[in-house]
């Protein structure tokens, strides 16, 4: 690959190279780890791309690039409707280096099926959607993604929708205790229908060891998409799942209680019609059943993660290893397409250490022609916290390691990269707080330990003044880097950020021609560094 003579001052060649924010120590939300919702298909991802050189039929340089993001719908009958996607109106531009460090700016004209960005050199710049940008030199850029259900499907607004229930032969329920101990609790999803779901309880829940349950206190409230029109003619069902908390004895290295929730029950509704407009009950009820039961064995080893503790931060603390199964909507054969809630999820205590062997348990009520996916990660973050406006926060990072569940438990868990090394801000240690004085620093790192990095995602999360709420602006760029300059305007003057640069070891990823499309072929492997706190002025 040729790169343009100003690499090293402004993207920096290699010299020879979605994760949530954990705020309050007590809350601790599990995000989809593929942070994206894209699949990988066997087919040619890009067609009608021209060749390296950007060469065109005439022998001429093609200096336009096109940019699509069409929405390929992957139905429960088998079935993949492509929809372009239009991208007018979008924050969608083009950054091109030039000589003195800096970017020239294009913008792109509507095109049918996308937006063309005429006359643009050869070489890299980065592509910027909102606050991703990628680095690239790619004529065709993909930003498509991959949904569940039909393509017809309609999504009003989101909304909270009023829930009445009347179920019966529940597993007896549990109260929730603690993070390990979560008691009993009930997600609606489908596969019909792109919808992924948590159903709770206005006033209260159902009262512990409760098998029969009915009340018109129940609200939906949908995670991802919001929940679309129900059709009955075109056949849309939905599952309701209850998971359940199962013993399963006690951790290696504290002897702390292990415990995990796993689909325990499971009601797969007929078709109706519904829309939701946030004053109409979704009606959910009926008998509750026990889905077929799958068994695994595990042998986590915890301490091949910990052992990377101090290269995700000189003076990180060990957070919290989870381990999810999670099922793939109508199978792999199009990837890890969707979100469809959890079959099994096991939080242990944080910092936890040693090797995990055991065996565990899931319902799964889906069709077998569904996929199992498994993800294993841990967690670090600062030992203390980082106060703005009296708010704390602690900066944090993930180790992932995600594939077919069959595949994930055949050998030890253990992670397949470990973290970038000695992070730096324009040459100075970026472990230490301080003020940076430039508006276009330059990030900088060593290549992992263990592995080799297809990308490098460099995440700069401004920490705000009111709420919790942080602003993640990230870079991805090829495994081949070592160093990023900041683009101008990114820096918000008199402000609190912190960095992470993650190494992403998935073999198949291709984020600087398709990132959504790619991000989600399995096997998926990342690790994270990440900065101390630091100052703009």
């Amino acid at each position: 690959m040729l790169l343009v003579p100003v690499c090293a001052t402004w993207l920096g060649c290699a010299g020879g190279d979605p994760s949530a924010d954990e705020m309050n120590p007590q809350e601790v939300v599990q995000a989809d780890p593929r942070e994206g919702t894209a699949v990988f298909t066997d087919d040619p991802l890009l067609p009608g791309c021209g060749d390296a050189d950007g060469g065109t039929d005439a022998g001429t340089l093609d200096t336009s690039v096109l940019v699509t993001a069409d929405s390929r719908f992957h139905a429960s009958n088998g079935t993949v409707t492509v929809v372009p996607t239009s991208l007018a109106g979008q924050d969608l531009e083009l950054l091109i280096p030039n000589p003195n460090g800096g970017f020239d700016r294009r913008t792109g004209t509507p095109v049918t099926g996308g937006m063309r960005f005429d006359n643009v050199p050869q070489g890299e710049y980065f592509l910027r959607t909102s606050r991703s940008y990628f680095l690239t030199r790619e004529r065709h850029f993909d930003l498509g993604v991959n949904r569940v259900g039909r393509a017809d499907a309609v999504h009003p607004p989101a909304v909270e929708l009023p829930t009445q229930v009347n179920f019966s032969q529940l597993t007896p329920w549990q109260p929730y205790t603690s993070l390990y101990n979560p008691g009993s609790s009930l997600q609606v999803t489908s596969g019909d229908v792109d919808v992924f779901a948590y159903l709770s309880f206005y006033s209260s829940e159902p009262p512990e060891g409760t098998t029969s349950y009915s009340t018109t206190d129940g609200y939906v409230q949908s995670i991802g998409y919001p929940m679309p029109v129900l059709s009955a003619a075109k056949g849309d069902r939905l599952y309701v799942n209850q998971l359940s908390v199962t013993s399963a004895g006690t951790t290696p290295s504290s002897g702390a209680p292990l415990t995990y929730a796993a689909v325990s029950k499971s009601l797969r509704m007929p078709a109706f019609d519904y829309t939701p407009d946030g004053a109409s009950f979704l009606s959910l009820s009926g008998l509750m059943l026990q889905p077929p039961q799958t068994s695994f064995s595990l042998e986590w080893r915890l301490a091949e993660f910990t052992r990377w503790r101090t290269d995700a931060n000189p003076s990180a603390s060990s957070n919290y290893p989870i381990l999810t199964v999670v099922p793939a909507a109508n199978g792999l054969q199009d990837g890890w397409v969707g979100y469809q809630g959890e079959l099994l999820e096991m939080y242990l205590p944080r910092g936890e250490d040693g090797v995990l062997t055991r065996r565990l348990t899931f319902g799964n009520p889906y069709p077998s022609t569904w996929g199992v996916v498994g993800n294993a990660s841990y967690s670090f973050r600062a030992s203390s916290p980082v106060v703005v406006n009296g708010r704390s926060f602690y900066p944090s990072s993930t180790f992932y390691v995600t594939d077919r569940l069959d595949r994930l438990v055949a050998g030890p868990i253990q992670p397949d990269i470990s973290p970038p090394r000695e992070l730096r801000i324009d040459g100075v240690d970026a472990y230490v707080s301080r003020q940076v004085g430039t508006s276009q620093p330059v990030v900088s790192w060593r290549p992992p330990v263990l592995g080799t990095p297809r990308a490098y995602a460099v995440t700069l999360v401004l920490l705000p003044t009111d709420g919790f709420l942080t602003v993640q602006t990230r870079f991805t760029v090829p495994g081949d880097r070592t160093q990023l300059r900041l683009p101008p305007d990114v820096l918000v003057p008199g402000s609190t950020y912190y960095l992470r640069v993650a190494a992403d070891g998935s073999p198949h990823y291709e984020p600087w021609r398709a990132p959504y499309v790619t991000a989600e072929l399995l096997p998926s492997a990342r690790a994270e560094t990440f900065s101390a706190a630091f100052t703009t002025p």
